[in-house]
């Protein structure tokens, strides 16, 4: 196809530096990678303030950025749900109540933490499923940088994705974690660089938010006004299916369990530095909006294209919506330094999954079931080698994404076969201490089918929704009710373990330490202000 976006040299330079600078990073922590602890956790040795900005870019990849864009051009600013009651309740929770179970029992990845709260097989049906889910997830981020590629330089599909994928190959293979993090911390403030460009021109151009305003519908306008029914909004969802499906149960099943996120705060220097991160990732993450949300808001009132985004119209290439902005607006220079951003972006995304993947298959798959007690350096290069397994496979995957007009529904499909039932496995396990072994592993298995059948039934039409988002909302409701009154109906059948063996592992039995630090470092007072700050941004933008 004839490239969307011409570039010139200062363009191509730019680019060029960033990514010679990415794999220099790398490269330059190879010397550090001693153990696979160092390889798979960054040796527990990070500060807080670079562990939060991890954690929040490793969600800030191009399903953030793509796939929230083309969300916001086709739902409206009902996309700022994924951000506050999608997000920050659950990355509040992870701070304060599951950190200390995470950090303190020193587990390595979250199919461990199963095992020593349930038994072996919950951790290996774990292991098996988010496996594939982030081999999933990680051809997402592939899809999308080679799309950008495909729109700049008129390539094929094929050549984008083999040339992105061989950057990230580089660099993790390296520096494992720490390459992921470091690259992540300087790949968030690229991408605000690169994006908020295209909001101020954008908005100037309409006249600010009010001539924004006055170019939208009034249901691309508000995020709770038009939720009484789900045929009020473009989303087509209602209140509940939002509060429940998005805001409990993909939110907690995502934030809480998912060991892509997870696995940045295991990287803190203390158990204090690994509660505070998801917590001061909040407050940036409540800002994101701006530069997602509003560029999708500007591509509909902008671009002719997506006009069509208006009720009652074909379906335009949403996951299009990002890049014709930047090519409509940006000049050269400026235009280098917004397709970088987007760049960083993806490969943040790709890499956060790649390095979560080589850690559980490692550890929780290869190290359990094919080779156990081998010595640490063999789990180094087994590690080393699942980074280039983990990269081709996602080749393959990307593929996939080509059949979704959307990649935020894509995703949040994946989410509610994988996370939504892992997080009730969680909640009884950490608060509820009859839970037991097999009661946690067939909760979690009914979980997953659950999802599979009501995917079917959907697929086939025999159970109706207004939008394949709120098809994903309520799959995930029920995929989590199912392995919740699974769980709780074996585990009344099934021999439970010992509390003595649970000490550690469930709340009631874990001994609270009362806290050493000062009170405005205290992750409870941080947590309860970004909450207060989540509830009156949803009061503005009611």
């Amino acid at each position: 196809m004839d490239p969307i976006i011409s570039l010139n040299l200062i363009d191509y330079l730019i680019l060029a530096a960033y990514v010679a600078i990415t794999i220099v990073v790398g490269y330059a922590l190879k010397k550090y990678m001693k153990t696979s602890e160092d390889f798979f956790l960054s040796g527990r040795s990070l500060p807080s303030w670079i562990t939060s900005l991890a954690f929040l870019s490793a969600n800030l990849g191009a399903l953030e950025v793509i796939g929230m864009v083309a969300n916001s051009a086709k739902y409206g600013i009902l996309t700022v749900h994924f951000y506050w009651i999608g997000a920050i309740p659950a990355m509040v929770f992870l701070g304060i109540f599951m950190m200390p179970f995470y950090y303190n029992t020193k587990v390595r990845s979250v199919p461990e933490y199963l095992k020593l709260r349930y038994n072996e097989a919950t951790r290996g049906l774990n292991a098996f499923s988010f496996a594939i889910m982030t081999l999933l997830m990680s051809g997402i981020s592939m899809y999308a940088m080679a799309l950008i590629f495909r729109m700049m330089l008129g390539w094929s599909l094929t050549s984008s994705i083999l040339l992105s994928a061989g950057v990230v190959l580089i660099y993790v293979f390296f520096g494992g974690l720490s390459s992921s993090i470091y690259n992540e911390v300087i790949q968030f403030f690229l991408i605000w660089l690169g994006l908020l460009p295209v909001v101020y021109v954008g908005l100037k151009a309409v006249g600010g938010f009010s001539g924004l305003a006055a170019k939208l519908p009034d249901t691309f306008l508000h995020a709770w006004k038009n939720m009484g029914s789900a045929a009020a909004n473009p989303m087509g969802v209602d209140w509940m299916g939002v509060v429940l499906g998005l805001g409990f149960v993909l939110s907690f099943g995502y934030w809480t369990t998912d060991f892509l996120v997870v696995q940045r705060t295991l990287a803190s220097e203390n158990i204090s530095a690994a509660r505070r991160t998801p917590i001061m990732a909040a407050f940036p993450k409540m800002l994101v909006p701006l530069i997602v949300v509003v560029p999708g808001l500007l591509a509909v009132a902008i671009l002719p294209e997506y006009s069509l985004a208006l009720p009652g119209s074909a379906t335009p290439d949403y996951n299009s919506a990002l890049i014709l902005l930047l090519a409509h607006y940006l000049p050269n220079g400026v235009l280098g330094l917004a397709i970088t951003g987007l760049l960083a972006s993806f490969m943040s995304g790709m890499a956060g999954n790649v390095t979560a993947f080589n850690t559980v298959w490692t550890y929780d798959i290869y190290g359990t079931y094919i080779k156990k007690n081998m010595p640490d350096e063999h789990y180094l290069m087994m590690g080393k080698l699942a980074t280039i397994f983990g990269v081709l496979f996602s080749i393959g995957t990307a593929y996939i994404v080509q059949s979704f007009p959307n990649l935020m529904d894509y995703m949040q499909l994946i989410f509610s076969f994988f996370n939504a039932p892992l997080f009730a496995t969680f909640l009884l396990g950490m608060f509820w201490k009859k839970a037991t072994p097999w009661g946690g592993f067939f909760g979690l298995l009914s979980g997953i089918v659950a999802a599979a059948g009501h995917y079917l039934l959907y697929k086939l039409n025999v159970i109706h929704y207004s939008s394949e988002m709120a098809a994903n909302f309520f799959q995930a409701w029920w995929a989590w009710l199912t392995d919740f009154v699974v769980t709780i109906v074996v585990s009344f059948f099934t021999r439970k373990k010992a509390e003595s063996e649970l000490k550690g592992l469930v709340y009631s039995l874990t001994p609270r330490t009362k806290g050493s630090e000062m009170f405005w470092r205290r992750p409870e007072i941080w947590g309860s202000i970004a909450l207060v700050v989540m509830v009156i941004l949803n009061i503005i933008f009611w």
